[in-house]
């Protein structure tokens, strides 16, 4: 009994340290990295726009190409290629003066829940995590690939890195995949099993809110820019003229968890386990997570609004 008595103190002291650290930092900046998928949609060029604008909160050191596969990528090496060119279009009209570097990701899906998959990507992280005391926030708004290859690799990352991820739906619905979690299942299983620090930001009732329309876009995007003008036509290319049509940026919230965590209340549940069949089971002695329940929209956009106004009024931000 003793033995057992020890057991469970030492998962309640574990999930005590975890929980504690997946509070953002009260005050200051935190040291992050963008993992995306770029070259898939519109709503990561939105996220990354707005993580550079944020500066306040978000110390952008690094940003990793995520693959993906479908639509306009023939496998994961070619998404993955893609959503590299695309975040330095995006870094490019967004003038940075000192660019966060850009890695490559990884070329394939992992193989196997115990098999990672080398990439420049997944060793910066490695290097990242255990170069400062200070945590690495893993911004994921893509298949998690590039983060569960390097937390396979070095698996004493978990206790340096918090991981936000865009991914699924919430552990109440009754589906649990969407895009970034069936593109890699394995990867998406490490996070949830490995023990990191997990902020789960589901699609599904939550990050679905964050909407918004081409004549809102129009209006406080367009003319703010290079940057501003370039997300514009995107959103536009995207869902062309319908007068009715409004269209989630799903990877807004991850990094507008970070922003300002009020916006998108979070309360501890115990990691789900995904299933074969891609819904959630549940585990009342598994260890816990985050997980964000809803999303602040008006706050969230206009928060990004002003900022892209700002850079509209600030001629210095245009791109070299």
């Amino acid at each position: 009994m003793a033995k057992g008595t020890d057991g469970i103190s030492r998962v309640l002291a574990a999930d005590a340290v975890r929980l504690a650290r997946l509070q953002p930092p009260p005050v200051g900046v935190a040291r992050v990295v963008l993992d995306t998928d770029a070259g898939n949609e519109i709503d990561d060029q939105f996220a990354l726009a707005y993580a550079v604008l944020s500066p306040e909160r978000i110390a952008l050191e690094a940003i990793y190409a995520g693959p993906f596969q479908g639509g306009r990528s023939r496998g994961p090496e070619d998404g993955m290629l893609q959503s590299y060119d695309e975040v330095h279009r995006v870094l490019d009209r967004l003038g940075c003066r000192d660019q966060p570097r850009v890695h490559t990701g990884s070329r394939a899906w992992l193989a196997g829940p115990d098999r990672p998959i080398g990439s420049p990507a997944a060793e910066d992280l490695v290097a990242r995590a255990t170069a400062s005391d200070q945590p690495v926030y893993v911004v994921a708004i893509g298949a998690p690939t590039n983060v569960a290859s390097a937390i396979l690799t070095a698996p004493e990352i978990v206790d340096r890195i918090v991981v936000v991820w865009l991914g699924g739906n919430p552990a109440y619905w009754h589906r649990a995949v969407e895009f970034n979690v069936y593109q890699d299942m394995h990867a998406s299983r490490v996070l949830l099993e490995c023990g990191v620090p997990l902020v789960h930001v589901p699609c599904v009732n939550v990050t679905e809110q964050l909407r918004t329309t081409r004549a809102e876009i129009d209006r406080f995007v367009r003319g703010r820019g290079a940057i501003g003008d370039y997300l514009a036509d995107l959103f536009a290319g995207h869902c062309g003229d319908h007068v009715a049509r409004s269209k989630p940026l799903w990877d807004l919230g991850p990094v507008a968890w970070l922003v300002n965590p009020a916006w998108l209340p979070t309360m501890a549940v115990h990691s789900p386990i995904l299933t074969a069949d891609g819904t959630w089971s549940h585990d009342a002695g598994r260890h816990l997570i985050g997980e964000v329940r809803s999303v602040d929209r008006d706050s969230v956009f206009g928060d990004l609004f002003t900022k892209l106004d700002g850079v509209g009024a600030d001629s210095s931000a245009a791109p070299r």
